[in-house]
C-alpha cells in the first residue's frame, strides 16, 4: 500500500487481476501499478473491517480504519476520475492514466461501500450501458477502441488475445445490476427486471438452462468458452434473489422417513 492508501501490485511481464490472458512472454492486457477495481475492493475490505471492529467495541482501532479508508476514497477520486470521459481510468501508475473504457470501474459503483458521489456514478453507469453493455454481458472494451475484437475465435493465441479485448462476460451483469439499482432514481427495478428478461434467451441455447462465460462482442453475441460458468450462473442469480426481480413459489415441504 502507498502512502495514498491505494494498493499497488505489478511487475513487468506478470499479467493481473481477472483480466490475466498470457500469450508466450505478452501481456495481452498489462495492468500493472493501481487497477480500478482492486481499489474498490481495498476500500470495502477497510469499510468492513471498520464495522467489525466497532461491532466488536474496538472503537480506537475502528477509528484508525476508518482514517485509511477516508484517505483511500479521496485519493481514489483524485486519481481515478477521468473529466474528459466522465467516468474512471482502467488503471494508473504515476502518470500513466489508462484511459481504456472497460467494466472493471463498475465495481466503484457495484459494491456495497459506493466510492463515487451520486453525479459521477450515474455518469460512470451511462458510459458502461452506452460502450459495452450487450444483453448477455458486458464488453470487456468498447467498439470504438482500435483494440476491439468482435469475435472469438481461430487457434488459442488468436482467442487469448481477444479474451479481454472486446469478447462479453456474462458474470459482469451481475456488477452492473448492482450499479443500477444503486445509481438509478426511478424505476429501478423495473430497469434491473428488463435486464434479466433480455438475457433469458441464452438458457435455450448453448448448455440448455446454465450460463456461458463468455460471448462474442459483435452481435449475435454467439456463445463461447465454458458451457456453464459457475460464476456467471452465480451473479445472475444473486441479483435475481437480493433484489426480488421475480417471484419464486415455494416449494412444499416434503416429510423425511425415520432414519433406522
Amino acid at each position: 500500500m502507498e502512502e495514498d492508501g491505494l494498493l499497488y501490485s505489478g511487475e513487468e511481464g506478470v499479467q493481473l487481476t481477472w483480466m490475466d490472458a498470457k500469450v508466450g512472454d505478452w501481456v495481452v492486457t498489462p495492468r500493472r501499478g493501481k487497477a480500478v477495481e482492486i481499489q474498490a475492493l481495498w476500500y470495502n475490505a477497510l469499510r468492513i473491517y471498520e464495522d467489525l471492529l466497532s461491532l466488536n467495541k474496538e472503537e480506537m482501532e475502528a477509528g484508525l480504519i476508518a482514517e485509511k479508508a477516508a484517505l483511500a476514497r479521496q485519493n481514489f477520486i483524485v486519481q481515478f476520475w477521468n473529466a474528459d470521459d466522465d467516468c474512471l481510468y482502467d488503471v494508473v501508475d504515476g502518470d500513466m492514466k489508462d484511459r481504456s473504457i472497460r467494466p472493471n470501474q463498475l465495481f466503484a459503483i457495484s459494491l456495497p461501500h459506493v466510492l463515487l458521489d451520486e453525479k459521477k456514478a450515474k455518469s460512470v453507469l451511462k458510459i458502461v450501458e452506452e460502450k459495452l453493455y450487450t444483453p448477455v454481458g458486458l464488453r470487456s472494451l468498447p467498439a470504438d477502441d482500435p483494440r476491439y475484437i468482435g469475435i472469438y475465435g481461430g487457434d488459442a493465441m488468436h482467442r487469448d488475445s481477444s479474451y479481454h479485448q472486446g469478447t462479453v462476460w456474462s458474470w459482469l451483469l451481475g456488477a452492473y445490476v448492482d450499479g443500477v439499482m444503486k445509481s438509478e432514481d426511478r424505476s429501478k427495478k423495473t430497469k434491473a427486471k428488463k435486464i434479466i428478461d433480455a438475457f433469458k434467451y441464452h438458457l435455450n441455447e448453448g448448455c440448455i438452462g446454465s450460463v456461458s462465460e463468455i460471448f462474442d462482442a459483435d452481435a449475435p453475441h454467439h456463445p463461447r468458452g465454458c458451457i456453464a460458468q459457475a460464476w456467471g450462473v452465480a451473479e445472475v442469480l444473486r441479483v435475481m434473489k437480493e433484489y426480488g426481480l421475480y417471484k419464486v413459489p415455494l416449494a412444499k415441504k416434503k416429510k423425511l422417513g425415520k432414519i433406522v
